[in-house]
């Protein structure tokens, strides 16, 4: 993972499906904080993933897996 010196927090804005480095935006359309540029790039990747596995979790429990 790249390190970056300046502690800056990157967000997915979900509205224009791009990287911004600070928040530049209305929450309403951002997603992060993330460590990396790379890291925001992938937020709606990694929200889906989360999210199926919740899905997963949700569907074990409720059939006693």
């Amino acid at each position: 993972m790249a390190e970056h010196s300046d502690n800056a927090e990157y967000y997915f804005n979900t509205a224009t499906q791009m990287v911004e480095k600070g928040r530049q935006s209305s929450w309403e359309h951002l997603m992060g904080p993330y460590g990396t540029p790379e890291e925001a790039a992938k937020a709606m990747e990694t929200a889906q993933r989360k999210s199926d596995a919740w899905d997963e979790s949700d569907d074990e429990w409720k059939n006693g897996n």
